[in-house]
């Protein structure tokens, strides 16, 4: 499975900004969370919409961003 079977991009939700199968929690949410030291259980506790695949979905998302920028700035 890939990010883009649940990350998804819809205009007028969240300000158009990445979430996961449409809900209303962001991947920003999510690497915010997971920053600040919260373990996937923990979100999914709090979340218990979300699955373990959306977290993984997330930092699948974050790191073909981060590869993207890498490209585009020539590192």
């Amino acid at each position: 499975m890939t990010y883009a079977e649940r990350i998804v991009i819809e205009p007028g939700k969240r300000a158009g900004r990445p979430v996961i199968r449409g809900l209303r929690i962001t991947v920003y949410d999510v690497l915010g969370w997971l920053s600040s030291g919260m373990s996937a259980e923990d979100i999914i506790e709090d979340f218990p919409e979300l699955e373990r695949e959306d977290i993984q979905a997330c930092l699948g998302y974050a790191a073909d961003r981060e590869r993207m920028a890498a490209t585009i700035s020539g590192d």
